[in-house]
Order: C-alpha cells, then sequence, then structure tokens
C-alpha cells in the first residue's frame, strides 16, 4: 500500500487486518525482521511550508531529504543535525525520508553540538495504530505541558504511530568550516584530546578518531572566528602530537561527509555495532571489543565497530552503555536483539506506551524487541 494522502494513510490503517511492514526509503533496515503488508509512506511527499526569515520547514513524511537539502541550501540553510546516509554501510538502495529520519532519529557528528534530530523537530503528524490522526507540537519552538510526541515519536521506529508530516527548525549554513588533524594513535589519548578540544571556548562541531589518521576536529563559523579558533586549538592540542590543518572547505566537507556515513567501516565481512558509552569508558571497550575495524565519534560517545559475523558484543561491554547491531543477516537479527534490552522499569513503560498508540499491535510488531 502507498497512501497518497494523510486521510488515505489513516484509512489503510484502520483497514489493516494484520501486521503492517512501515516503509519509508527502505534506506534503514535496522531492527529485528517484520513480517506484514507493507506500508510506504512515499506518496506522502512534499515541502508543505517553508519560511526561511522563520527557519521553519514543514514537509510530507515521504518527502526525500535531498529534496530537503536542496531547497534548504538554496537558501543557505540547513538541517542542524547532520542526518547520515546509511546505504553504503548497510547496502541498502532507495532514497532517505525525512519521516524515515525521524523515526530513526537519526543524527550525525554535528550532533555534540546542534543535538540530535529530535531537537530540531517541533512538530509531527501521525496515524497511530487505530487508524486517528494524531498531531503534537507546532511550526514554533514552544514549551507545552502534557505528553511530548514530538520527542517521543522520534527514534520510535513506526512503533507508536505512522508519521504523515513533520516540522523543523533549521539554521544558517555557517561562512566556512575548517579541520584538524591531530596524529594520535592511543584511543586513551585521543579521547583525552577530543575533550580538551570539546571543553574549550572554540565551538567544535565535529570530534572523531580514526586510526590511521587520529582526531579529527571541525569548526564552524564567519572565516575570521574559524581561524582565530582553530589556531587556538592548534596550541592547545599541540601536546597530545602534530597538529595540521585541513585546508579548504571543500576538503572539511567531504572529510565528514565520510565520518557521518561511516565509509570507513563500509564494505568488508561481518556485522555492524553502534554502541552508545560515556567518553571516558570508549577506550577500555574498545579493548575489550576486539573488533576488526573501530572509529569513534562524539567526541568518543559514539563508537562504530565491525566485528565477526553472529557475536554479540554486548557480553564484551559489561555494563557499560548501549550498543545496536546495525547490520547482521537477518538470522542473526533474530538470535540477537538488534536494540539494547532495556531495564524491567523502562521496558514496561515502553510497553505500556505501545498498548497505548497501537492497541492492535500492527505497527512494525516486534522490530525493537
Amino acid at each position: 500500500m502507498k497512501p497518497a494522502s494523510e486521510a488515505e494513510l489513516a484509512e489503510a490503517v484502520r483497514g489493516a487486518a494484520g501486521p503492517l511492514v512501515l516503509r519509508g526509503g527502505g534506506t534503514r533496515s535496522i531492527g529485528r525482521p517484520v513480517r506484514g503488508e507493507v506500508l510506504e509512506t512515499g506518496g506522502l511527499s512534499g515541502i508543505r511550508l517553508y519560511e526561511p526569515g522563520a527557519l521553519t520547514l514543514v514537509a510530507g513524511a515521504g518527502t526525500p531529504l535531498a529534496e530537503i537539502e536542496a531547497v534548504l541550501a538554496a537558501e543557505g540553510q540547513r538541517l542542524p543535525f547532520e542526518a547520515p546516509d546509511m546505504r553504503g554501510l548497510l547496502g541498502t538502495q532507495g532514497e532517505s525520508t525525512i519521516g524515515g529520519v525521524v523515526a530513526a532519529n537519526a543524527s550525525g557528528p554535528r550532533r555534540v553540538q546542534a543535538g540530535a534530530c529530535r531537537d530540531s523537530l517541533i512538530g509531527v503528524r501521525f496515524v497511530d495504530g487505530a487508524g486517528t490522526v494524531v498531531k503534537n507540537g507546532g511550526r514554533v519552538m514552544k514549551n507545552v505541558t502534557g505528553y511530548d510526541l514530538v520527542k517521543l515519536l522520534a527514534g520510535s521506529h513506526g512503533t507508536l504511530g505512522v508519521l504523515s508530516e513533520v516540522s523543523f527548525k533549521v539554521l544558517p549554513v555557517p561562512e566556512t568550516a575548517a579541520g584538524l588533524i591531530v596524529s594520535v594513535a592511543d584511543p586513551a589519548a585521543a579521547v583525552r584530546a577530543m575533550a580538551v578540544a570539546m571543553a574549550s571556548p572554540y565551538e567544535v562541531t565535529g570530534a572523531a578518531w580514526l586510526p590511521g589518521t587520529g582526531v579529527v576536529l571541525r569548526i564552524e563559523g564567519f572565516a575570521a572566528s574559524v581561524s582565530y579558533r582553530a589556531g587556538k586549538l592548534t596550541g592547545l592540542l599541540a601536546e597530545f602530537g602534530t597538529v595540521e590543518a585541513e585546508s579548504g572547505a571543500e576538503a572539511v566537507a567531504a572529510r565528514w561527509a565520510a565520518i557521518r556515513d561511516v565509509v570507513p567501516l563500509q564494505g568488508g565481512t561481518g556485522d555492524i555495532w553502534r554502541l552508545s558509552v560515556k567518553p571516558s569508558d570508549a577506550p577500555g571497550v574498545l579493548a575489550r571489543l576486539g573488533a576488526e575495524a573501530v572509529m569513534l565519534d562524539w567526541a568518543g560517545g559514539l563508537i562504530w565497530a565491525r566485528a565477526a559475523a553472529g557475536e554479540d558484543l554486548r557480553a564484551r561491554m559489561g555494563a557499560q552503555g548501549h550498543a545496536t547491531l546495525v547490520r547482521a543477516d537477518a538470522g542473526t537479527r533474530v538470535r540477537i536483539a538488534p536494540f539494547h534490552p532495556e531495564p524491567g522499569p523502562l521496558a514496561a513503560i515502553a510497553a505500556g506506551l505501545r498498548a497505548k498508540f497501537d492497541p492492535r499491535g500492527i505497527l512494525n510488531p516486534g522490530i525493537m524487541g
């Protein structure tokens, strides 16, 4: 099914006789395999409202992300959270949609400075499991009482409702960007260097560590400010190793697009894991993982790892952080829970929310459990 309007979407959900497999662009095949009738949101496409002066954009959930980024770029604006393109990492096709980005709360390297997708999301319209159209939030940033469904829907992977429309606060594109590369081979020293950079007043918008390259930092803003901050950071980080400037905004953009899309771990065999940890814990977790390939993002708070197929890396993490199995075959995703198991009280709350919003249990059932 591919509804062309919100009314058709609501009717499709109300009339569903069994489980529904929700699909945006088909680029983020994460979670346990779900069987059922496919319900596509690609027909709910188009930018409904864009006010550059108010930094506000409203679009149908099926709108291609590339279309939104092109419209924003024409006005010198962008989505703040730098949504990653996972097709190369996951080996998927299709075209990412803005609804899929929200459903996954997909957020890139700039999260350390601008926040996650849910932090830029200011309004949603969706159809719940009973076929009821629900609206929450609006077109301006404001405080409200009651359930914050905007934040709740982001990252719910379609288990609470089928998004039909989303509203965002957008930001101007900075005048320029610069990059610094610090020659640090040891992950513990790399995390310390990134901590120093992030704690400085020099507004770092990206901090990653790539084995074989070192610590990579990004600074964005007005040209004079960027040059000044890059110089100050060079002196501040000299104790950790040689600091080199990456020349040219285009080269910096290409570097961070590769980090955003996890290009160093693309290809090859094995499973891909995404681990969220306290940055100071990252070196110890890395030492225990024994992964084939790794990289750090979010100043050490995000570990990407490629490991042997079929192995549950959570057993090596101990109680530190949580891990998501991002890429594996269907059999492994049945045997090993792709999403980190929730503590009992939290799992009970999540189950209660799903029962409230999807009483028939038809929306992507089992994808997160």
